[in-house]
Order: C-alpha cells, then sequence, then structure tokens
C-alpha cells in the first residue's frame, strides 16, 4: 500500500489484462468499480498520504537565503541544478513552524506538470512572497485568479459547499482544501493517467476530499471532530505525525530550517 498512486493503478491494471484487446483505461476503471470500496480507496489516499510522509521526512526545504534543496522533492542527478532552473516556477508558502495542510498543498501542487519543478520559498516577506506563481498558507489572500490560497484572514470562511454547492461538506477549507478544491480533478487525473472528463475522477475527487482532505482541513483550523455528532472522519492521523517532525519545545535548536536540511540527508 506504501507504492505511489500511479504504480498502484498499473498494478491494479496488470490483475485485469486479459489479452482480450479491451482499452487498458477501462480495465483499470473496471476494477476499480468493481473491486470492494474498502479496498480501491484505502489503497489511493494510502499511497497519497504514504508519499507525503515519506517526501516530507527525506527531503529538505528551500530557503531564499540558503539555497536548500527544494521542499518535497528528492535530488534527482538527471535534474538541472539549480542555476539552470532559474526560470523555474516558484511556490510560497510560510517559513517557521511547519503543518501538514501546506506542506500536502505543496506536494499536490507539484505533482501537476507546470509545478513539477517548482521550488518552495518559505518566507513571510510580502516582497518575496509577490514574486512567487503560487502562494499557499500565507500573505493573508485568497484569489484563485492569482494562485493566493490562505485561510488565515479573518473574512475567509470558504467550504467545500460554499465554493461548489453541490458538495456537501461545510468544513472550513485549509491551505491543502483550497488547492485541493481547484485542483484535485486535475491531479487525480495525472496520477492516473486519464481525462479529467473520465466519469472515475468525479467519484475518486468527493471520497478523497471526505476520507482524507476533510480531516486536514478540520485539525488546522482547530474544528472539534464531536460537537454532540461527528463532524469530520480521521482516517490517516497524517496532521500529527507531520507536526511531530517539527523541534520539541524544550530542544535547544529551534530552528526549522536546519532541522528540515538534517532530514534531506537521512
Amino acid at each position: 500500500m506504501s507504492r505511489s498512486l500511479s504504480t498502484a493503478l498499473l498494478w491494479a491494471n496488470s490483475l485485469t489484462t486479459n489479452g482480450s484487446g479491451v482499452s487498458r483505461k477501462y480495465r483499470v476503471r473496471t476494477f476499480i468499480l468493481s473491486a470492494p470500496r474498502s479496498i480501491w480507496f484505502h489503497m489511493v489516499w494510502r499511497a497519497l498520504q504514504s508519499r507525503t510522509v515519506h517526501l516530507l521526512c527525506r527531503s529538505s526545504f528551500s530557503i531564499t537565503a540558503g539555497g536548500f534543496p527544494s521542499l518535497l522533492m528528492p535530488e534527482d542527478p538527471k535534474r538541472p541544478r539549480r542555476e539552470e532552473r532559474l526560470m523555474a516556477p516558484k511556490i510560497g508558502t510560510h517559513n517557521g513552524t511547519f503543518h501538514c495542510d501546506e506542506a500536502l498543498a505543496c506536494y499536490l501542487l507539484r505533482t501537476l506538470e507546470p509545478y513539477r519543478d517548482a521550488e518552495i520559498v518559505r518566507t513571510r516577506d510580502p516582497q518575496l512572497l509577490s514574486q512567487c506563481d503560487v502562494v499557499v498558507d500565507v500573505g493573508g489572500e485568497y484569489d484563485p485568479s492569482r494562485n493566493r490560497y490562505d485561510h488565515h484572514q479573518r473574512s475567509f470562511c470558504e467550504t467545500m459547499n460554499s465554493l461548489y454547492p453541490d458538495k456537501p461538506w461545510v468544513t472550513k477549507l485549509s491551505s491543502a482544501g483550497l488547492v485541493y478544491a481547484h485542483f484535485g480533478a486535475q491531479i487525480l487525473a495525472t496520477l492516473l493517467g486519464t481525462d479529467e472528463e473520465d466519469p472515475i475522477i468525479p467519484i475518486l475527487y468527493d471520497k478523497m476530499y471526505e476520507n482524507f482532505v476533510e480531516e486536514i482541513d478540520a485539525i488546522d483550523n482547530g474544528i472539534s471532530q464531536f460537537d454532540g455528532e461527528q463532524r469530520y472522519n480521521i482516517t490517516t492521523t497524517l496532521s500529527s505525525r507531520v507536526g511531530h517532525l517539527n523541534p520539541r519545545w524544550n530542544e535547544p535548536d529551534q530552528d526549522t530550517e536546519v532541522i528540515s536540511l538534517l532530514w534531506g540527508h537521512l
């Protein structure tokens, strides 16, 4: 279950290969729709959350002054060096203590081709953030037309239901939820190697939000899971696991940049 989503779906495809000449896309879709919900859905969200934690632990953060490698993507000798990627897009997020929502938001964006080689700039400097192609979880602005996805401003109250009235979820969105709301269908289609118009995409989009992304949104916004009745599901505890990667309160060195650099060499 720890293999990437693309590999997992190819594995599912191999199980359904019968030499009958039926298209690959059809066999994969048939496998997903015919398999028990607990099997295919667990395979999808488990692959995503496992990959996110792995990359967060193994990769280092980029900071504007130190020139460390970019967040969430291990160094690849086949990739151009930093000086050859000066024109690469930039994803801005805040520095200091990191949280699951911006880590997941950055990872989700970097699954898309336009941002695959993007540099992650960790800063709160408005001038540096203004130079970024996308900004998540910082900046005090939500403007999808300019790719600004912060949720900390007092005026912000967006939910899946407010953005898409046909969706039932009313949990306030975090930066991860905002990125998923606007790019989720494209991300799933990219990972599955199919088109956004594929009928499986809306099914996965809803299930992935309800059983994975919503808990990230709720926990980041401090929403209690229960208030008389259950508000949302916790299926991964991913927020806690990412939070434990920050320096403990009593550690002598509280520099998250130094800690993240060390993780990159583990």
